[in-house]
């Protein structure tokens, strides 16, 4: 499983020009889902994320989480997380997660988020959607269950 998180100023989903997730301060996260993660996975990223201590505190130094400064989430899912380019200049995307298998999980990241953050949006699985964001930095952070 992999996350790709950005700390946000404010961060929109539009589908079929209308705005179906909003946010101000807070996390944008891109999520892609492989063919073998699971539940367990996604408990394990659900929570180095909520831990993850990359805003400012009041000296300037990356020292808050999420919760401490009240922020929000907006989720949307990303299948192109797991993209292979090694062979050739077309990727493949073998490697990501069976469409349902990988639906499910999605939607249990959004219900487990849900429980400890006040706004969770989302964008729509499986939409073609347009993502706008300001990042808050620019500060990104990747997060793959491999490495974790």
């Amino acid at each position: 499983m992999r996350f790709v998180i950005q700390r946000t100023k404010k961060a929109s989903v539009r589908i079929a020009g209308e705005t179906v997730g909003e946010i101000g301060k807070g996390f944008l996260v891109l999520i892609g889902v492989s063919q073998e993660d699971t539940r367990e996975t996604a408990d394990k990223m659900i929570k180095k994320m909520l831990g993850l201590r990359i805003f400012e505190d009041e000296n300037g130094k990356t020292n808050l989480s999420l919760a401490s400064v009240n922020g929000s989430l907006l989720l949307v899912s990303q299948f192109t997380l797991y993209a292979n380019c090694k062979k050739g200049n077309r990727p493949s995307f073998t490697e990501a997660g069976d469409p349902n298998k990988a639906e499910e999980l999605y939607e249990y990241i959004i219900s487990e988020c849900r429980k400890s953050v006040a706004e969770v949006e989302t964008g729509r699985f499986g939409a073609e959607m347009e993502v706008s964001l300001v990042n808050d930095g620019p500060f990104t952070i990747l997060l793959d269950s491999e490495t974790l």
